[in-house]
């Protein structure tokens, strides 16, 4: 069975009404957070009580006193830690949701719960600092048989089936290239890449298979990116962040070219962020967080054409096709599917849809923007050689 498959399957395990809950394993959960040091994530402490069929949360573990108990209200629990290694310890838990946002506790964080025998864990994106620590993250899940699902929740819209096969009946025409561009806000270049534009990476890599090569160009204030303008203190516990403005070109596995930009200040509210797929016949736009979730654009984008052309909604049915399941939205973004695949992940010992392995792809490209720049924009191969933080020592 193939990860589009696997997709499928775990819509019909959200909401077939022919598996009785009762007859499904249930899973002890316990959530580690951090406040005030990226806290509980996009809500991976409360996901877990809309699953009440499958889970009981069992503990909540955060340093932060206050954030402590705040956690234990919040979740109506009586079992509470400030030091996530002696719950994991005690409570045993089945299922490890790894809240904070923070990047550098990832890697600690994933191996104490590979260690205190977690079946699953549930994390909060970006994977982690370094390709090293995304190696040694991903041996040690395989070695243990631990299932780690990344919380690029976007990845989970069963509609992606829908898109991946508008790339291939010939709607599209032949696929040109993908056009990914972050949020631009204020964390524009570096952190919106790092923060945002992963999950731009990670649907690119989905449908088009791993990056083989990167050319990248970064800049700070308008010049060329230089040494002095590295931010070693970074934001979300990225560090050493380095430049405003961003511009890379991917060769993917599959032969097409992806394109990602991130310039600080330059994004508009309503855009958001997300990719476009821009083929001959025509082209689909795909914006992150939204509903709907991706649009369809007839004809070549480069022709002029009298008259207007519209974008239309695609659902999982098809383009312009009502969605045949209104509550697909809300289970998306509260987590529920991707939930959902983790639990078939480890009853049918199979990688999560949004596995360990497609986290390290996103730390690969990431990396792969800053050693091209590195070398003055230069094609660099991928995987790369190096595991380390390129901007390390520079």
């Amino acid at each position: 069975m193939n990860r589009r498959h696997f997709l499928h399957a775990s819509t019909a395990l959200a909401f077939s009404s022919s598996v009785r809950a009762d007859d499904l394993p249930r899973y002890r959960v316990a959530i580690i957070g951090h406040t005030g040091r990226g806290n509980y994530g996009h809500g991976l402490d409360t996901m877990w009580a809309k699953l009440p069929e499958r889970t009981t949360v069992v503990a909540v573990a955060d340093a932060d006193a206050k954030g402590l108990a705040d956690a234990k209200s919040r979740l109506k629990l009586t079992n509470g830690y400030a030091d996530y290694h002696e719950m994991l310890e005690k409570e045993q838990p089945h299922i490890v949701s790894i809240g904070p946002r923070h990047v550098d506790q990832h890697r600690d964080m994933v191996l104490a719960s590979v260690k205190a025998g977690a079946k699953g864990i549930y994390m909060e994106k970006p994977f982690c600092r370094t390709l090293a620590e995304a190696d040694e993250i991903v041996d040690a899940c395989a070695a243990s048989g631990t299932k780690l699902a990344l919380a690029h929740r976007n990845r989970y819209w069963p509609v992606l089936k829908t898109i991946s096969g508008l790339m291939t009946d010939g709607t599209l025409g032949e696929v040109l290239e993908f056009r990914a561009r972050g949020k631009e806000d204020p964390r524009g270049g570096a952190e919106d890449m790092w923060v945002l534009g992963t999950h731009l990476y990670n649907l690119i890599a989905y449908f088009s298979g791993a990056p083989v090569s990167c050319t990248a160009s970064v800049y700070h204030q308008g010049k060329l990116a230089i040494a002095a303008d590295l931010n070693h203190t970074g934001k979300e516990g990225i560090a050493p962040l380095l430049g405003d403005e961003i511009h890379a070109l991917f060769t993917m596995q599959s032969g097409i070219k992806a394109h990602f930009s991130s310039i600080k200040g330059k994004g508009t509210k309503d855009a958001g962020f997300g990719i476009q797929i821009i083929g001959t016949k025509g082209s689909i736009d795909m914006r992150m967080d939204a509903n709907p979730f991706a649009h369809f654009l007839p004809g070549n984008p480069t022709t002029v054409v009298k008259g207007t052309r519209a974008w239309t909604p695609i659902s999982t049915t098809g383009i312009g096709k009502p969605e045949p399941q209104p509550e697909l939205t809300a289970s998306v973004m509260d987590h529920r599917l991707a939930a959902a695949d983790l639990f078939e992940a480890i009853e049918q010992n199979r990688a999560p849809l949004c596995s360990a392995e497609e986290g390290r792809t996103t730390m690969e490209m990431v990396n792969a923007v800053f050693t091209s720049h590195l070398q003055h924009g230069a094609r660099v191969a991928l995987p790369l050689a190096s595991r380390e933080n390129p901007l390390a020592g520079w």
